[in-house]
């Protein structure tokens, strides 16, 4: 696995709340959710330009 590296998120303290929860609820650390998040995000992401580029 590639090297992380560390960097400061400025959030609003609702949302931090919410994502602590969110991941309580899946076994994860809060920065393991937010990383699995935009993890899905940018797969997302990918998937939607491939269709684009398809069609």
């Amino acid at each position: 696995m590639a090297e992380k590296k560390a960097f400061v998120l400025r959030i609003n303290p609702d949302v931090l709340k919410e994502l602590e929860a969110w991941a309580a609820e899946e076994f994860r650390s809060t920065n393991g959710q937010i990383e699995f998040l935009m993890q899905q995000a940018l797969l997302a992401r990918k998937k939607t330009a491939k269709k684009k580029t398809d069609s």
